[in-house]
């Protein structure tokens, strides 16, 4: 999809904002490798690389954006809350104590324990609120009307989407070629932000959503025109969970304006793309991490004429399931099981 210049200019965010980001930033996260991948390469038949956001100190993208938003915050700022379902809280933990800033956590009991436990291990404090991150949201926006806390919203919020589309500059300033990106979409910050700056660079460029196929709530919100609640479900993918917030403000025109296609991928084709990036590639990573390599897998992809791309989000994987993905045992997902299978090439 090409996009006009005047449509990029209308937009609440512009490529000028990412790049502000990437100056605030730099310094404080790490610029990570775009590597290639021999055996997704050979599969893809073109170069396919890999954007290593788990070398982030936080093992996760979601520092960028947390570290651009706290910085830009209001002066005197002395806590700072958001809603997260695991990385983005981790990321706000680690930025807001660099500066001395205190910060609480709201999740949901969908939130694996290792995610909270590593949170609270930075210090902040962590508020556990109902089954969905739409009531741990009410929950960090009671802190804020009362307690006179900062948000920072995991994906709706013009620094942290700014900091988050850093990853796109990066990516793009490695590889100007680049034909597709492949980009794990949940509230769609990263997405959003990684589409907004890259097609303003290179509006023919790709970029494509990638998300689980249950609960997967922004690509149901671009379907029905508006931001809409979804059931939340557990996942392999569990990064990817929680809604987009009805009264979304960015994240959602962003990604129904600038995202070329969403693709969903299956449970089992999860399973397998988390077994053949750690098989072939050597890497331990989360579900939500592996969705672009399991569209891959299952010839699911757009077609495309160069070189592809995927960002590795994260590695705060819980090492007891990652474990038995990789040994190819089944895994039970709330009333679901996943059916092992060992790894085949």
């Amino acid at each position: 999809m090409t996009v006009p210049e005047e449509e990029i200019r209308r937009m609440s965010l512009s490529l000028a904002d990412v790049f502000a980001a990437q100056k605030t930033i730099a310094g404080q996260v790490v610029r990570t490798p775009l590597i290639p991948s021999p055996f997704l390469s050979e599969r893809a038949g073109v170069p396919f690389l890999l954007k290593m956001e788990t070398m982030q100190p936080t093992g996760a993208f979601k520092l960028r954006g947390a570290t651009n938003a706290i910085l830009n915050a209001p002066e005197g700022t002395k806590a700072v809350t958001c809603c997260s379902t695991g990385n983005h809280g981790r990321g706000v933990a680690y930025a807001a104590r660099r500066q001395g800033i205190n910060a609480t956590i709201c999740m949901s009991s969908l939130v694996p324990q290792n995610k909270v436990d590593r949170i609270r291990a930075l210090g902040a404090d962590v508020k556990i609120i109902g089954t969905s991150q739409d009531d741990a949201m009410k929950e960090c926006l009671r802190l804020c009307e009362t307690d006179g806390f900062v948000d920072i919203s995991p994906f709706d919020d013009a620094n942290v989407i700014s900091g988050q589309g850093t990853v796109g500059l990066e990516m793009l300033q490695d590889s100007p070629d680049l034909n597709m990106l492949l980009v794990p979409l949940s509230g769609g910050g990263l997405a959003g932000g990684v589409a907004l700056a890259v097609k303003a660079i290179n509006p023919d460029i790709r970029v494509i959503g990638i998300s689980m196929d249950r609960g997967a709530a922004m690509d149901a919100s671009i379907k029905a025109g508006r931001p809409v609640e979804v059931t939340e479900v557990a996942s392999l993918a569990d990064s990817l969970g929680g809604g987009i917030g009805l009264e979304n403000q960015l994240s959602f025109s962003l990604c129904r304006d600038l995202l070329d296609d969403v693709v969903l991928v299956t449970e089992n084709e999860i399973y397998r793309g988390l077994q053949t990036l750690y098989f072939e590639d050597g890497h331990v990573a989360e579900g939500a991490s592996v969705v672009g390599i399991a569209a891959l897998l299952a010839d699911k992809l757009p077609a495309f004429k160069g070189p592809v791309a995927t960002i590795v989000t994260g590695r705060n994987v819980d090492m007891t399931q990652f474990t038995d993905v990789i040994t190819g045992r089944p895994i039970q997902l709330g009333d679901t099981i996943v059916q092992g299978r060992s790894y085949d090439a």
